[in-house]
């Protein structure tokens, strides 16, 4: 599977969905499902690169503005969401991440920016299609700390000088 079929499957699901997390990662495994086992691998390696991408101290500084704050956990579920969006709103929050104020139509802290589901849609339906656990991918672990600069996420002055398009869209101040 190459990257253009990766963010077909991602879109189109996403698309069918009407945008609800937690339908998106159910139609996703029924998508996969219609694959064969290796390619069901190659989509969870395409979606685990993007995730380890996107462990990124100025990407969990962007989630804090638009969830309120951002745990460890809420930042996994959120990267799961990002993939989710598709090909262009993934790109350019890595690239840029204030750029999300633009990129994003509208965000609901209540549904939007948590799709923990995603992350697990290809372990599931490998599982499904083989009756076993999905084996190690190859790939390199996630690093250890986010890459970049470290994020002040509670001083709300510090967020709206780094991220000033979501915090005019989205910050709580």
């Amino acid at each position: 599977m190459d990257e253009t079929e990766f963010w077909e499957i991602i879109d189109s699901t996403r698309e069918a969905a009407e945008g609800d997390p937690e339908d998106h990662a159910d139609l996703l495994v029924d998508r996969l499902v219609q694959l064969d086992p290796e390619s069901v691998l190659d989509f969870a390696r395409h979606f685990e690169a993007r995730y380890n991408r996107a462990y990124r101290w100025d990407l969990w500084g962007a989630a804090a503005v638009l969830l309120g704050g951002a745990s460890d956990d809420a930042f996994d579920f959120f990267r799961c969401w990002l993939i989710g969006q598709g090909r262009e709103v993934f790109e350019g929050a890595v690239h840029d991440p204030d750029s999300l104020a633009e990129l994003l139509d509208e965000f609901d802290e209540e549904i939007d920016g948590d799709a923990e589901d995603l992350g697990y849609a290809a372990d599931e339906a490998y599982e499904q299609l083989t009756g076993v656990v999905t084996p190690d991918l190859g790939l390199p672990p996630q690093a250890a700390e986010p890459e970049g600069a470290p994020v002040r996420f509670e001083d709300d002055a510090a967020l709206a000088g780094r991220y000033p398009l979501l915090w005019e869209r989205f910050g709580s101040g």
